[in-house]
């Protein structure tokens, strides 16, 4: 399936807009990498840690925009745009919120 951030696909002609499809993917903070990410805070650098779990979270959010598009009978998404945010749970930390939106579209 074609999956890009345009809303056109060169070459291609768009037969049918199947509708706005949408993942989201939450994960947990962890303790430990909350610990070295306020070092990092501090002392300036990039937190490895987060990194992954933002990188892995993008992809999970697209592959299952790509699940949801193909359940509406796409063979393409357009449009794409991925968004991450976090979620306060009170004093017990933060969620990481990572969510992916896009147009499904059937090309022929």
């Amino acid at each position: 399936m074609l999956m890009t951030t345009t809303d056109v696909i060169q070459n291609a002609v768009i037969e049918s807009y199947l509708g706005v499809v949408t993942a989201e993917v939450v994960y947990g903070t962890n303790a430990l990498k909350d610990f070295f990410a306020g070092i990092r805070d501090l002392i300036g650098g990039r937190t490895a840690g987060y990194e992954r779990v933002f990188e892995q979270g993008q992809q999970n959010a697209l592959a299952e925009l790509q699940k949801r598009a193909q359940n509406l009978g796409a063979n393409a998404v357009v449009g794409i745009e991925i968004n991450t945010g976090t979620i306060n749970l009170d004093q017990s930390g933060v969620l990481l919120l990572i969510t992916a939106t896009g147009t499904a579209v059937k090309t022929r």
